[in-house]
């Protein structure tokens, strides 16, 4: 009686935690004392890792941004003058209008020149010759004439080798897409032409 007694309290004295003077903290005996804060999970080391939501400089983000704006813009601009397919718009895709530019660029067209004869004209209007004035007058509308005689059977051409080659009705705005295209300079057509003029289509 008087043996378990005395065994009980000895286990009293050894459980009784005791206290760290050095570093203020009490410990228990057998038990690993706790850190001092927890480790961090995956999640908030990853977190961690993150760059913030908000720049630190944001004068240098919108700089930043800007400059990958307008290279994006640039690309874009120079894929539409190469008539790259993904860059083109609603109104250029497909291979029918494919089809149309590379006919309308691989011939010589009348309209062509009838914006540098215009030019011409209107430095002989500043001439004091009238008999200049008025021949170049004549000429621009005969050239007028000869692109529309010179459009109307392109036209028609197109559409026939169209159902030729697609075998399907040309599509609506054919003729206006073609003729416009006709009476622009080579150089500033876009999409740019991808054939020579005399190439076979």
């Amino acid at each position: 009686m008087f043996g378990r007694n005395k065994t009980s309290a000895d286990s009293d004295v050894t459980s009784e935690p005791s206290v760290d003077l050095d570093k203020g903290t009490t410990t228990t005996p057998g038990l690993t004392p706790k850190k001092g804060r927890p480790t961090p999970t995956r999640k908030e080391r990853e977190a961690a890792r993150r760059k913030p939501l908000v720049p630190v400089d944001r004068k240098a983000a919108k700089r930043e941004s800007r400059d990958e704006a307008r290279k994006q813009r640039v690309e874009q601009r120079e894929a539409f003058a190469r008539g790259d397919e993904k860059a083109l718009p609603p109104r250029d895709k497909g291979p029918v209008k494919g089809f149309i530019r590379d006919y309308v660029d691989s011939r010589r067209n009348f309209g062509e020149i009838l914006l540098p004869l215009m030019l011409v004209v209107l430095v002989l209007t500043i001439l004091p010759n009238r008999m200049l004035q008025m021949i170049a007058f004549f000429l621009v509308w005969f050239v007028v004439v000869l692109g529309i005689i010179d459009a109307t059977l392109m036209v028609r051409r197109i559409k026939a080798q169209i159902r030729e080659r697609f075998h399907t009705e040309p599509p609506r705005g054919t003729a206006s897409y073609a003729v416009m295209r006709a009476f622009q300079l080579r150089a500033g057509r876009r999409p740019g032409p991808r054939v020579k003029r005399g190439d076979s289509i």
